[in-house]
């Protein structure tokens, strides 16, 4: 149900997108709406990008591994934990409260990132 009103939320953004030009309504505070929703990093060449990510309570952050090698995402505090990621795989997590939110990839500790929650 969840994953379906998120699909319809998204939906009505991209119309809203389209049709405000036409209304002389600002687009950006449509888009910006948007971003809050749901982020994104990518894991490519061992590294997560953005390294260090800042989003609303509330925000849908995704990891999309874009290597050929497997990785994962380990808070070490135990606040989140994918399983390990294949090439194209993805983990999604909810930030339901604002801090900081530090991670890293069990299988290659040096890659590190962060969540900033405001």
């Amino acid at each position: 149900m969840m994953r379906k009103n998120m699909w319809v939320m998204g939906l009505l953004t991209t119309v809203m997108v389209a049709i405000l030009p036409f209304t002389g309504a600002p687009v950006v505070s449509a888009y910006a709406w948007q971003s809050q929703a749901s982020a994104e990093v990518k894991i490519d060449n061992f590294n997560f990008g953005p390294g260090t990510l800042t989003v609303s309570v509330g925000t849908t952050v995704t990891w999309t591994n874009h290597d050929d090698i497997p990785h994962n995402i380990v808070s070490p505090d135990g606040v989140f934990k994918s399983k390990v990621l294949d090439t194209d795989e993805k983990f999604s997590y909810t930030f339901t409260r604002a801090g900081s939110f530090p991670y890293f990839c069990s299988l290659h500790p040096k890659m590190t990132g962060r969540v900033v929650v405001q």
